[in-house]
């Protein structure tokens, strides 16, 4: 059945890609115009990642169209344009929840949607997920598609080809659509581009070529292997491609990624093709149909709420300074008065700063693309040399390149700075961006330096103490989002290695914090206080080398002693208990408690929320020194009120 072509919204009429796939091919413009204008509506409400969605709507409408999702396997890399594949399937009604507490999450994600085969939201994990898709339903004797759309950015980091390479080698049944946004490829595409791609991916030609290959299998191997070399270079020599095809995988393309007319065909012959893999090349222009993303220098990637008329973005009400600013400001001081310093990013100079850096320190700043591993192993090669390198890399992110930092800096002992912005609980991008585990996976290395901040100015002696670490590794944590607003330092001064500071003097508990916890400790001692409860406070500053000193007196003064961190257990907490049973305190009757986060992963929700849950606010704090008096903090507040 045909829905009307009345100009009556089709995008109401659409509650799942079977509705989609009722319509007339000429009424997928009025569809793709629609979509557009609800994704921009919606992250207009919500924030989030808005230029790559609007750049891949006529894809995501061409490929749901065409293919019988979720029956065939439909899976977008990274995620962070997966906004109008949601609106298509099912989540709508809930598209105004996106990145939101007990709302959709900013990427896909397995148990949110049959339609979400696989969960993102690292870069260039598509192609492995979908050849393995791929090998599964070949070994289950099925026959549905696998379809892996991949950016030209995250085609930049070296797992996504080393799953061409397998792919090519395993000639199992894929298709890749690579969605070229930044141009960074493609040679210009047009009416005679789109012909040669519908052309060269039809029935007529493929059969063609395997009549030929079959042909030149009966004369000697050497001609054979001249005869299809001739017909690869000159199909490259027409439309590109020759990299994917040296890969094992048939290159079809370029073409328009917005002009639904070139799309539909090109894409309902690679499906129907039988051999594989097949790689489509698919231009797009990032922030496409919505004028202020389209003149915006990062296409409006990521956006906090916005008004849809002007693009004029809402302005955070803090008058504090970014932890990201504050390092980066940092940063290029120290670079100024030591010309060793340089700068490494993996495709994030303005999510770390790095690109305040780099206007000051071009020559010094590298942005390696989506290649975390190659940018620990580059820094440490920089280091042999007697260079300073600061790699300025999210804690999540600096997981993917876990082997490097252990062989390639830890074993060596090489003074890579390691700056780890994110660390903690992030809000919005949910678990999949939280950095929850680099002070377990990085402080069981030998000779690493590990630091955090507890607010802004201890940020800034922070970096200048990682410049005058020359002799081992270090790293340095500080979270997403603005301080608290305390008086900065003109310039950075050097911290004494492995020294915490008491910052609130008390007698019966102890409360001692690593990273940014410090300020609900505070808020958590001013209420214990008011319960007669005596506490002190401390900022740990390092978790390795450990103020043992610090640790064993609060432990002899105190009652109770409490660690609190944002990290996952095997931590700060673990460290200081192995300090103290080495040392027999525990054998004492200290009540000592360590609190990590959680053994769950947290979703999305405003980083307050999300602490809150995690039982690391002052609330949850309070509540865990009576836990550990052995005292009801529900009755004790009772009392007091």
């Amino acid at each position: 059945m045909v829905l009307s072509e009345s100009k009556t919204p089709l995008l109401d009429l659409i509650h799942s890609p079977e509705d989609l796939r009722r319509l007339d091919p000429g009424q997928l413009r009025q569809v793709a115009d629609e979509l557009r204008q609800e994704t921009i509506d919606a992250v207009a409400v919500t924030g989030g990642h808005l230029g790559a969605g609007l750049g891949v709507v006529e894809l995501t409408v061409a490929l749901h169209y065409l293919f019988d999702t979720p029956r065939d396997r439909l899976v977008w890399d990274v995620g962070h344009q997966a906004y109008p594949h949601k609106i298509l399937t099912g989540r709508r009604a809930r598209i105004r929840t996106l990145r939101q507490g007990g709302g959709l999450s900013g990427f896909t994600k397995r148990v949110e949607s049959d339609f979400d085969p696989f969960g993102a939201a690292h870069s260039s994990t598509s192609i492995s997920a979908g050849l393995g898709m791929a090998v599964a339903r070949d070994l289950a004797g099925k026959s549905h598609n696998v379809v892996a759309v991949i950016g030209d950015g995250a085609m930049s980091a070296g797992m996504a080809y080393e799953a061409m390479n397998n792919a090519g080698a395993m000639n199992s049944r894929l298709i890749v659509v690579l969605n070229d946004n930044d141009m960074s490829i493609a040679p210009p595409v047009g009416a005679m581009s789109a012909y040669l791609a519908r052309l060269l991916s039809g029935r007529t030609y493929r059969h063609l070529r395997e009549f030929g290959k079959h042909i030149a299998h009966k004369f000697p191997k050497f001609i054979e292997e001249r005869a299809m070399r001739v017909e690869e270079y000159a199909r490259g020599f027409m439309t590109g491609g020759t990299l994917f095809e040296e890969l094992g995988f048939y290159y079809v393309g370029p073409i328009d990624g917005h002009n639904i007319d070139h799309l539909l065909p090109v894409l309902r012959n690679v499906r129907d093709a039988e051999e594989g893999p097949i790689l489509v090349h698919v231009v797009t222009q990032k922030g496409k149909g919505y004028a202020p993303a389209e003149s915006s220098a990062d296409k409006y990637h990521g956006v906090v709420k916005f008004d849809v008329a002007t693009g004029k973005q809402a302005k955070a009400k803090s008058n504090a300074p970014s932890y990201t600013k504050v390092f980066a400001e940092s940063l290029i001081k120290e670079a100024n008065k030591d010309d060793k310093i340089v700068a490494i990013t993996g495709a994030m100079p303005s999510g770390t700063g790095l690109d305040l850096f780099g206007k000051a320190h071009p020559d010094r700043t590298f942005d390696v693309g989506i290649a975390e591993q190659h940018a620990v192993t580059f820094a440490a090669g920089l280091a042999t040399e007697g260079y300073k390198p600061f790699a300025v890399i999210y804690s999540t992110f600096l997981q993917r390149a876990y082997d490097q930092v252990v062989h390639d800096v830890a074993i060596q002992q090489l003074p890579v700075r390691f700056a780890m912005d994110r660390a903690g609980l992030v809000g919005a991008d949910g678990p999949t961006h939280a950095g929850s585990f680099d002070i377990a996976y990085l402080g069981c290395l030998p000779g690493f330096v590990l630091m955090a901040a507890a607010d802004e100015a201890d940020l800034v002696n922070m970096v200048a103490t990682q410049v005058v670490i020359d002799d081992r590794p270090s790293a340095l944590r500080y979270p997403r989002g603005d301080g608290i607003g305390v008086e900065m330092p003109e310039e950075g001064k050097p911290l004494e290695i492995g020294r915490g500071r008491i910052v609130r003097e008390g007698t019966k508990i102890a409360l001692m914090s690593y990273g940014t916890r410090l300020g609900d400790c505070l808020k958590a001692a001013e209420e214990l206080a008011a319960y007669g409860l005596s506490t002190t406070v401390a900022d740990a500053r390092f978790a390795k080398p450990l103020d043992v000193d610090l640790v064993l007196r609060l432990a002899r003064e105190h009652e109770v002693l409490i660690t609190v961190e944002e990290g996952a257990i095997g931590g700060f907490g673990t460290y200081v208990m192995q300090t103290l049973a080495e040392n027999g305190v525990l054998d004492r009757g200290l009540k000592l408690r360590a609190m990590v986060l959680p053994d769950i992963f947290i979703d999305q929700d405003s980083p307050a929320a999300m602490y809150a849950k995690a039982g690391l606010d002052a609330k949850g704090i309070v509540a865990k020194v009576f836990e550990a008096l052995g005292r009801d903090v529900r009755a004790e507040r009772a009392r007091l009120a």
